[in-house]
């Protein structure tokens, strides 16, 4: 009680502290680094990582780039050629003048040569950057590169898709809160009993929100997926604190003539209740962290932090902004929409055995769906964007006018024969879906000389250390095809030089995907046990957390086993987040139901009664928490055109409906299935097993 009395004491003070600390939250938001690029995210030691990075230190090359140009004579091509190369960071443009004069026909270039760079009305030139894919001066040379081009040229490659990701994103980031902030408001508007009250819990979250992006400034830089969700993510997990705290309130004014006093209880009171179901949820985040694919821990770190600012903020900012704005909340109070649940909770507890048929019968094909959706995702990037945005069309281009779907990098030993190179080289070449393999050998054949070659050309396939080569491939990044592919030329490549390294787009996807599926099952195994362990600490039992977590599990299986059954496919990273933050932000809705029903049992009534009170005093909490989940998450869903944000947020909508259902209609009939189980194994219930046994020998005898 004493810091609750400390928080209405010195309510001015928080106040004004909350408004400073706005201030250099908002600049160190500003100042935060965004990340595009998803492929940033694979662990350090992979040879794919190493290949880059020996890539940018041994040849002064990052990322990679094809342009189309189509319908340009071959002066202009080459006065394009010129002014890309004068762009800041691009290191160099290979076309066809890199090889031979304009005045010397192309035909005359060897015809595997010829057809890797024209088809019947377009060109194509390779660009290579002395920056990374996703750096910020990257994205402005991609820029600048497609205003000097103009609209008969395409920009393909990882970062073009970057830095269209960057533009959708910046365009629609203010959308999503905006969305999210009017449909919690409209949700909060109808099921809560007060008209002004979403609006002082809004302001009081938007604190914590600020803070809470204004403090990612220390980890250097976040993922964007972490910048479009974080706001939305903690205002929907955070809302139902506030409520929370709203209704104690109320319910002490009752008992209290003080309204300082009645807040200091009611703060004392739902710090107690915030902070175990806050609980769960930091450790659903904190699971996230344990992802070898760090773009989870990036996600993990902000959204815990976000969710113990909400804690702070719900305890400290929203009493002195409720007792500030007291009077206006109490004339602004009205009754509530939510009808009174006995009857409901009478009637659903008496055909309870209905209930469990139901479950049972769900979950089979609930968990086969749920299997078979985590092996239809996809990892092509280019996937989430809309099919109207530059870098689909370029790639679209590549794929149409010049067979090509991905592009490999060969780092080999530059002290390698050119001999063993042909051979390898000619090995590649047989393997399934390569259009053609591109390097010196490929360039001057085996009776040219390589000195003939202008430095301008060998210095960009081969340096002390390596020779470059480049493989174009017919099959998509990340299909089954392109990952076979993979496989086979790194087992060629492996024979001729055991240190090469096979490198690109496709081989980083193709780590991603084996990374991802480990993390996928880590994350889950890590979610579920510590919730399990803070359930059987909250509620000190042994078979309640297997209850509670089977109901939630139920509920997340249905959820991630839809999209099988309705023939979609999620980005790959939607299952692992959602398992953990489904959990993680709903458990709490059975946690306070069976924290309402083992109250009533231990204060001496039957199972029954003690199921329906806490299923009927449950119901409104768990749809206002739910329902503001389900609002602040699903307009994102609708409008974006960033299919990894709108999954996302539809599978967190439609999870928190699922969970709010199984909560309220399935584990009041396992609380009533179980009762004797949860008597026997949960501290301080033992002895309603010992007095129900009496009481059933005395009523037997009679």
């Amino acid at each position: 009680m004493k810091f609750a009395r400390a928080v209405v004491k010195y309510r001015i003070l928080i106040l004004i502290i909350a408004l400073a600390l706005m201030i250099p939250s908002v600049f160190g938001y500003i100042a935060t680094r965004v990340n595009y690029d998803m492929l940033d995210y694979l662990p350090e030691d992979m040879e794919t990582v190493k290949g880059q990075n020996e890539l940018m230190n041994d040849f002064g090359k990052g990322a990679f780039s094809f342009i189309i140009a189509e319908n340009m004579p071959a002066k202009d091509v080459a006065a394009l050629k010129e002014k890309i190369e004068k762009v800041d960071h691009v290191e160099t443009v290979v076309w066809y003048n890199s090889v031979a004069d304009l005045s010397v026909p192309m035909e005359m270039l060897p015809e595997k040569v010829y057809k890797a760079f024209n088809s019947d009305n377009s060109t194509l030139m390779a660009v290579f950057f002395d920056s990374s894919t996703s750096a910020d001066v990257t994205m402005d040379a991609i820029r600048e590169i497609r205003s000097i081009a103009g609209k008969q040229c395409f920009v393909s490659g990882m970062s073009a898709l970057v830095t269209d990701l960057k533009d959708l994103c910046e365009r629609e980031e203010p959308v999503y809160v905006a969305i999210a902030v009017a449909l919690a408001t409209v949700a909060m508007l109808l099921l809560l009993d007060s008209w002004l009250a979403p609006f002082v819990f809004l302001l009081s979250i938007a604190m914590m929100i600020v803070i809470n992006l204004g403090s990612n400034y220390f980890l250097g830089e976040i993922s964007y997926i972490t910048k479009a969700l974080s706001a939305v993510l903690q205002l929907a997990v955070t809302l139902d604190y506030s409520i929370f705290l709203w209704h104690s309130y109320n319910e002490q004014l009752k008992k209290y003539s003080d309204k300082k006093e009645a807040m200091a209880v009611a703060v004392h009171n739902t710090f107690t209740s915030v902070l175990g179901s806050s609980i769960t949820t930091v450790a659903g985040f904190i699971a996230l962290c344990f992802m070898s694919f760090t773009m989870g821990r990036d996600l993990g770190i902000v959204m815990a932090k976000g969710v113990l600012l909400g804690v702070i903020g719900c305890v400290t900012v929203l009493p002195a902004l409720i007792l500030l704005f007291d009077k206006p909340l109490q004339k602004t109070r009205h009754r509530s929409l939510i009808p009174g649940m006995r009857k409901l909770s009478g009637a659903a507890v008496k055909i309870f055995p209905v209930f469990i048929v139901i479950f049972a019968l769900i979950i089979p094909p609930a968990y086969y769906g749920y299997s078979k959706t985590n092996n239809e995702v996809y990892y092509d990037m280019g996937e989430c964007l809309p099919k109207d945005i530059e870098y689909v069309i370029a790639n679209s281009k590549l794929r149409e006018e010049f067979d090509i779907a991905s592009t490999h990098m060969l780092l080999v030993d530059a002290d390698i024969s050119s001999a063993d190179v042909r051979s390898m080289i000619k090995e590649m070449e047989q393997v399934d879906g390569v259009k053609y393999v591109l390097g010196l050998e490929s360039v001057i054949g085996s009776a040219v000389p390589e000195e003939i070659l202008p430095d301008s050309l060998t210095s960009v396939l081969k340096s002390g250390k390596w020779k470059l080569m480049l493989i174009n491939s017919r099959y998509r990044v990340a299909s089954d095809e392109v990952n076979a592919q993979i496989s086979e030329l790194n087992g060629i490549l492996k024979k001729y030089d055991s240190g090469g390294m096979l490198i690109g787009e496709a081989p980083c996807m193709k780590d991603m995907i084996e990374t991802t599926d480990h993390d996928f099952k880590v994350v889950t195994v890590i979610s579920v046990l510590a919730i399990f362990i803070i359930i059987a600490l909250v509620e000190k039992s042994i078979s309640l957390p297997f209850i509670l977590i089977a109901v939630i599990e139920a509920a997340i299986f249905i959820n991630l086993g839809l999209p099988h059954y309705l023939g979609q496919s999620l980005p790959f990273i939607a299952p692992i987040c959602i398992s953990t933050i489904q959990l993680g932000a709903t458990v709490d809705y059975a946690i306070l139901m069976t924290t309402r029903y083992k109250s009533e049992r231990i204060g001496g009534s039957d199972k029954r009664e003690a199921v329906i009170t806490a299923l009927a005093t449950s119901i409104p909490s768990i749809i206002v928490s739910g329902m503001g989940l389900f609002a602040a998450t699903f307009g994102v869903a609708i409008f974006s055109n960033l299919d990894m944000v709108s999954s996302l947020c539809m599978l967190l909508a439609r999870g928190a409906i699922i969970s709010m259902a199984l909560v309220i209609l399935t584990l009041p009939a396992l609380l009533m299935l179980c009762d004797k189980l949860i008597c026997k194994t949960t501290a301080g219930m033992t002895h309603i097993c010992t007095n129900n046994t009496k009481a059933e020998v005395i009523n037997n005898e009679k």
